[in-house]
């Protein structure tokens, strides 16, 4: 029997952002920020909760661009190095807010202090598959998602 293969789905962006590490840390932790950028262009946050510790909670509510209720993320905080690395458990949700496990996937975001008071964001979106095979017309848009977020965060800070 020949073992299956499945193809690994991963999204990676590196971004430099006109503000210092330490501000785009906070940006990923501090509600009233995340407020700010956290959403695919048209689309809005309406509201956030964060605990910010190793096993807390980082949920986002968010409205689409008829300002209808189209769920938003359930995550868990996996590592929180300050200033240079985040590491969450994500799960895309509807709005029942109800996250399917099988689906959950894992998002990195590593800092590094780049010239003139910037920073350079790696941004790795990975173990996406099962949620490709489950919902492939919104996984197709994870890569367009964080690329127009990372655009609002760098206007944001």
């Amino acid at each position: 029997m020949t073992p299956q293969t499945t193809q690994s789905i991963a999204v990676r962006l590196e971004r430099v952002l006109p503000a210092p590490p330490a501000r785009i840390y906070r940006a990923w932790l501090d509600p009233a920020l995340l407020e700010r950028w956290y959403a695919a262009t048209g689309c809005t946050v309406r509201r956030v909760e964060v605990q910010e510790r190793p096993g807390g909670r980082h949920a986002v509510w968010q409205t689409g661009p008829d300002g209808e209720d189209i769920g938003g993320f359930e995550s868990t905080l996996v590592e929180l190095v300050p200033d240079e690395r985040l590491v969450f458990d994500f799960n895309f949700v509807g709005p029942d807010r109800k996250p399917v496990p099988e689906h959950e996937s894992r998002l990195t975001v590593e800092l590094r202090p780049e010239g003139d008071g910037q920073t350079r964001l790696t941004l790795v979106h990975e173990r996406l598959e099962a949620f490709a095979a489950a919902m492939p017309e919104v996984a197709a848009k994870v890569e367009p998602g964080w690329q127009q977020a990372l655009g609002k965060l760098a206007a944001a800070v």
